[in-house]
């Protein structure tokens, strides 16, 4: 191997192992991305079922009485 092909094996070496080095920051950053989503959504999806849950011990949206058949301050 003459001593220009070594330097350029050597080059690309340097640059494949940057990249590699590159596409792992990167990695890591996506699965971080990625566990706070999927804590966002459980949240979210707790809230959810909270608010379910409250709308079905009010009676729901069709009862009587409820926030549709109230007449507005104003009237």
């Amino acid at each position: 191997m003459t001593p220009s092909e070594a330097t350029s094996t050597r080059e690309r070496l340097e640059a494949l192992e940057v990249k590699a080095a590159y596409a792992e920051d990167l990695l890591e950053q996506l699965n971080l991305t990625v566990y706070r989503q999927h804590q966002r959504i459980e949240q979210l999806q707790g809230q959810l079922a909270q608010l379910r849950q409250q709308l079905r011990d009010s009676g729901g949206p069709s009862a009587p009485g409820g926030m549709r058949d109230e007449i507005p301050p104003h009237y």
